[in-house]
């Protein structure tokens, strides 16, 4: 936290060093070719969508469980949404099956130009299969970030490690399915982000092909450029991500076994993909209002899942994404972030295994 009290002391908030560090770690990390530290991820995602040379009425393809302000901003740069249904009910993200269908049924005369990938709770979607489709996708990572396991990072220039393929014809290590990234990717770093820096997003590219339509965006005014401050803090993070995602695993660990003693269901993450244990969801057998109302008596926080999402708060029609918006009524969060203490840990999961 020493950077961050630098910045404070030093009277250096605004964008500036700390914002260039920053960038550098997450560059070690998430092993891009360029990024720029943004102030928001509503800005981010702006950017990502105005540098993909998108025009008035395209068709971009989202999943009903995506955040709600995706839809102001295509609605900003007069873009159609598409509304993409879940996979299932067991899988929180959209899945070629249900793009394909969301597309068939799009209104007449919209196009679908572009794919807004949200991995919904942390779940990675089929990013190789959904790229397949041939539409370029823009990636939304702040949920599911996790630092890469031997041999799946490409390197600094973006090129594609030695263990995988685009053509699907193999090379992948036992166990891991092929990972494609999208054109542009975001990782926010607001408070409820896999990588929380009080607010801000990182908007980057893989290869130096799509990273050149970054570096256009160089000279934006500071107004749109990531504090210090907050820069300081996301550094930090990036730095004691292994031993908060080891904290949360332990933490998941104990709900897990306890979920297994009741009627509710959980999500499932794809083959050969490990979950990175953002949050701990349940989908409910019974009503959300009760089981809220019975974590409230033992002093705990129950939310619903999907209420800041499209589907959650009314965006999309629920006949048009059924499955979506079954799920935004049905799933709930409970307390999982690395400094919970172990008399805390119990407690949840003791409310976990007798719930209504």
């Amino acid at each position: 936290m020493d950077a961050v009290l630098t910045a404070m002391v030093e009277d250096r908030i605004g964008p500036g060093e700390c914002s260039r560090v920053l960038t550098q770690t997450a560059k070690e990390h998430l092993r891009f070719d360029f990024a720029l530290a943004i102030r928001s991820p509503v800005t981010a995602l702006y950017l990502a969508l105005k540098g993909m040379g998108l025009s008035d009425g395209d068709g971009v393809l989202i999943s009903a469980l995506s955040p709600h302000y995706y839809a102001q901003v295509l609605a900003d740069l007069r873009l159609t949404p598409i509304y993409c249904d879940v996979s299932s009910f067991s899988f929180p993200c959209m899945g070629v099956e249900s793009m394909e269908k969301a597309i068939s049924t799009r209104p007449d005369g919209v196009q679908p130009r572009c794919v807004l990938l949200h991995h919904t709770l942390g779940f990675m979607p089929d990013t190789a299969s959904i790229a397949g489709l041939g539409i370029p996708v823009i990636e939304d990572i702040s949920q599911s970030y996790s630092p890469p396991l031997v041999g799946q990072a490409g390197n600094a220039e973006g090129e594609k490690p030695e263990t995988k393929t685009n053509d699907g014809s193999g090379g992948a290590e036992s166990g891991q399915k092929e990972r494609v990234h999208g054109v542009f990717s975001m990782l926010g770093l607001e408070e409820r982000d896999m990588v929380t820096a009080g607010g801000g997003a990182l908007l980057f590219a893989m290869g130096r092909r799509d990273a050149s339509v970054l570096r256009g965006y160089s000279t934006l005014p500071q107004e749109y450029c990531l504090p210090d401050i907050n820069a300081a803090l996301a550094s930090v993070q990036f730095k004691e991500i292994e031993r908060n995602m080891g904290r949360r695993r332990e933490i998941a660990h104990v709900y897990t076994q306890a979920s297994l003693r009741t009627k509710h269901k959980r999500f499932v993450p794809l083959d050969g993909l490990e979950y990175n244990d953002y949050a701990f969801p349940l989908v409910l057998e019974s009503s959300m209002k009760d089981v809220t109302a019975y974590a409230r008596k033992k002093e705990i926080i129950v939310e619903n899942a999907f209420a800041g999402s499209l589907a959650g708060n009314g965006t999309v029609d629920s006949a048009l994404c059924p499955t979506a918006y079954s799920l935004s009524l049905r799933t709930v969060l409970f307390p999982l972030y690395p400094r919970l203490r172990s008399a805390e840990t119990e407690r949840v999961s003791k409310l976990i295994m007798t719930l209504p």
